[in-house]
């Protein structure tokens, strides 16, 4: 008996055809795909075919006082708590950079928006950017993706890097930034020697007018006592006194003689006379060293507390130009210089942004969204059987 099956020569059934090829992403579920292959391919695509070329000038300075010594191993330690030994004013600077004064700076001499997107630039890289006004906020955050500075605790070395689309863009603005801060600490030196020697020069001034003061109340002294001083001149009256005393007691020894000898002699009253008168000289010469109201006593006391007065001065004087002096040695010695150690340099080619790890970085940080993803389904599903 023959089988009509078997007698068909016509073309197989599909039940009898083999399986249909299926595209290669099926192989990979819809999760992975949206994932991890998606943005991983959008970053490649941007990074390789899209993201414009930055070159980086770098440069290296340091801020320190001309006696600043080099820290130590223990400042090496104290800075890593917070607590630095040595001097931070490269954090001016640093800030300066970032801030609104330097970007007006900056202004000032560059065209910020054409060199920060010239013709040709993505719409990602420069400013403004997609999403982004030209405002002064965000101003500053495409500065400071143009601009970054590091630093060095253990050399107090800081690094400047500054992003261009075009090698002398990059150096310029790296030079102009150096210049701002040169000029800040400039500034700060000023404002820093100022306040150091402000009171010191004002004490100063200030002993001058009271010595001026003091000569000037004594020179109207001397031209209304009509002598030069006082002291002087009641030593000189002593002086005359004494010699008035002598002269008395040697007329007294010759009347004592001759009275000895011829007591009615006529030359008794002569000497008489001439004792008397010597006296009279003596009594007058006290009486103006003192005694009276126009003794040289009372003036001698006004006179020393005069002097008193211009010695004290001039004490001070000299006490406060020596300050004055000190302050300004001081603030000599704590004035702080900006040195360059290398200057911005000119790249030659351009190394942002860094494309092949920029797009590694993507697809590593998707692979993680991905696994941890995975994970919390897999324990939700596990969850739900249970």
């Amino acid at each position: 008996m023959n089988d009509p099956k078997l007698n068909y020569v016509g073309p197989l059934p599909d039940l009898l055809a083999g399986p249909k090829a299926q595209p290669w992403w099926r192989a990979f579920p819809l999760a992975f795909l949206v994932v991890v292959v998606a943005p991983t391919l959008v970053a490649a695509i941007y990074f390789f075919l899209i993201a414009s070329p930055r070159y980086v000038s770098e440069a290296r300075f340091i801020v320190r006082a001309a006696n600043q010594p080099q820290p130590s191993s223990l400042g090496f330690a104290l800075q890593g708590v917070g607590i630095s030994s040595t001097s931070t004013d490269a954090f001016a600077v640093h800030e300066y950079a970032l801030s609104q004064d330097g970007i007006r700076d900056l202004q000032r001499q560059f065209n910020l928006e054409a060199m920060l997107k010239p013709r040709g630039a993505d719409v990602l890289s420069g400013w403004p950017r997609l999403g982004e006004d030209h405002s002064g906020k965000s101003l500053d955050a495409a500065l400071s993706r143009f601009v970054t500075i590091g630093y060095n605790s253990s050399t107090g070395i800081s690094t400047l890097r500054v992003q261009g689309f075009a090698p002398k863009d990059a150096q310029g603005l790296a030079e102009a930034l150096l210049n701002g801060g040169e000029r800040l600490v400039n500034r700060l030196n000023d404002r820093a020697a100022a306040d150091a020697v402000r009171d010191a020069r004002t004490a100063r001034d200030e002993a001058r007018l009271q010595l001026a003061s003091a000569q000037a109340r004594l020179t109207t002294f001397r031209n209304q006592e009509q002598f030069i001083d006082p002291a002087r001149s009641a030593t000189e009256g002593g002086q005359l006194i004494g010699n008035l005393l002598a002269t008395v007691a040697t007329l007294r020894a010759e009347r004592a003689q001759l009275a000895t000898g011829a007591p009615q002699s006529p030359q008794l009253a002569p000497l008489d006379n001439r004792i008397a008168a010597y006296e009279r000289q003596i009594e007058m010469e006290r009486a103006k060293i003192a005694g009276s109201s126009n003794s040289l006593a009372g003036k001698l006391g006004a006179y020393e507390d005069l002097m008193l007065q211009r010695e004290l001065a001039d004490r001070e004087l000299t006490q406060s130009s020596t300050a004055l002096l000190a302050a300004e040695q001081e603030a000599r010695r704590q004035k702080l210089y900006l040195e360059r150690i290398v200057n911005p340099s000119l790249p030659d080619r351009s190394s942002e942004p860094r494309r092949l790890i920029s797009v590694l970085v993507v697809l590593a940080t998707s692979l993680l969204l991905y696994g941890i993803g995975w994970l919390v389904w897999a324990g939700m599903r596990e969850h739900r059987q249970d």
